[in-house]
């Protein structure tokens, strides 16, 4: 005969009371996967318990309110967290589309604490990009304010469609300038090498784009002004994360390396090479890419000289014969002008257009004839 308890009614109330106040203490941390088994267990639990009272005893045990104190409160919350989350991935979205690649995206959205907001200390490799030229296009430009606009959103657009198809993240613009970076906020393996290899997308990108704004000229009958591409790369550890104040801020990257990165930029028309980067990223790509080392310089903010580095083209053309035989010359012209002896140096640099029929090097020889005999060469 089925019987059930005078306290039976208390002690159901009481589980009931006690499942509640065990929900609100454990599921505002659980996922919305975690809280449905949680719910589903607790169910198995107390419905097993009160076929259990009947089964052995023949009592009446009522499952039914601790099942709907924890049912309810469990899928309130499940479902406010399950909005957050779902919040915080429109967020991450909305703040990274426009500077990271979809697919990082999704990956920073899917696994948000892969993104530490305010700030942490990243191996990073930077890239900052300037056209030249477009200073003096500007100029002669100045009365069309919009037609300027428009031809800077179109160099800008493929020069950062290479940077976001390799995993880069946008940093900023500043005019015709552009920064970025790899391996933050989520990681990019060879960060070094894919960087590399965006920059030299950049330059055939620019070189594609030179071409069309040529035959519209022609077929306009208006003036043609090719545009090129200075770029520098530096890898280091860095600060990177969520900087500026609590009005405004940006996902950006401080520190030594990225100050380095700009001096390289900087250097690049000088040295006659339309990607130069530093040791540490040169020591990292290998002999991948045709990377060929130019020797040292004297950056602001560095007390010691910085070895530096051309990338000239991709992993074929570091094979090619030519290109070795144009690296050699180029080693031994830098063991002559680091050993002191000017007369070696001099034979040296005259034999390097010998050694580099296709001209890779013709930037970089002009360099060193300015700076062996200021007086002798004019600057290009």
């Amino acid at each position: 005969q089925l019987a059930r308890l005078d306290y039976a009614l208390g002690v159901e109330l009481t589980l009931a009371l006690l499942a509640g106040l065990a929900v609100l203490y454990a599921a505002p941390g659980l996922s919305a996967s975690r809280a449905a088994l949680a719910g589903g267990g607790a169910l198995i639990a107390y419905f097993g318990a009160s076929w259990l009272c009947y089964a052995e005893a023949r009592l009446l045990f009522d499952a039914s309110f601790p099942a709907w104190a924890t049912l309810i409160p469990l899928g309130g919350i499940a479902f406010a967290n399950y909005r957050r989350e779902e919040r915080k991935r429109a967020w991450i979205r909305n703040a990274f589309s426009r500077y990271l690649a979809p697919d990082v995206v999704e990956q920073l959205a899917d696994q948000p604490a892969d993104l530490r907001l305010g700030g942490e200390t990243r191996r990073i490799t930077v890239l900052f990009a300037d056209i030249r030229g477009f200073t003096a296009l500007s100029e002669k430009r100045k009365d069309d304010p919009q037609g300027l606009t428009a031809l800077i959103n179109r160099l800008l657009t493929p020069l950062s469609e290479a940077i976001i198809e390799r995993g880069g993240t946008i940093d900023k613009y500043m005019g015709d300038a552009i920064m970025a970076f790899w391996n933050a906020p989520a990681d990019v393996a060879d960060h070094e090498r894919i960087a590399a290899e965006a920059a030299l997308d950049m330059q055939r990108r620019l070189d594609g784009l030179n071409e069309l704004r040529r035959a519209e000229a022609e077929a306009s009958g208006g003036e043609f002004h090719p545009l090129s591409v200075g770029i520098g790369l530096n890898t280091g550890e860095a600060l990177v994360g969520n900087m500026g104040s609590e009005m405004r801020f940006d996902y950006s990257a401080l520190g030594d390396p990225v100050n380095l990165a700009s001096r390289l930029q900087g250097l690049s028309d000088d040295w006659g090479a339309s990607v130069i980067v530093g040791e540490a990223t040169a020591a990292a790509i290998g002999d991948r890419l045709a990377v060929i080392e130019l020797g040292c310089a004297q950056v602001k903010g560095k007390s010691a000289p910085q070895r530096v580095f051309g990338v000239f083209g991709d992993a074929a053309l570091a094979r090619d014969p030519a290109f070795l035989q144009a690296g050699a010359a180029m080693r031994r012209l830098l063991e002559a002008y680091r050993s002191g002896d000017r007369a070696e140096t001099m034979r040296a640099l005259a034999a390097l257009p010998e050694s580099d029929p296709r001209g890779t090097l013709s930037g970089v020889a002009a360099w060193y004839s300015r700076l062996i005999d200021p007086e002798a060469s004019e600057p290009s």
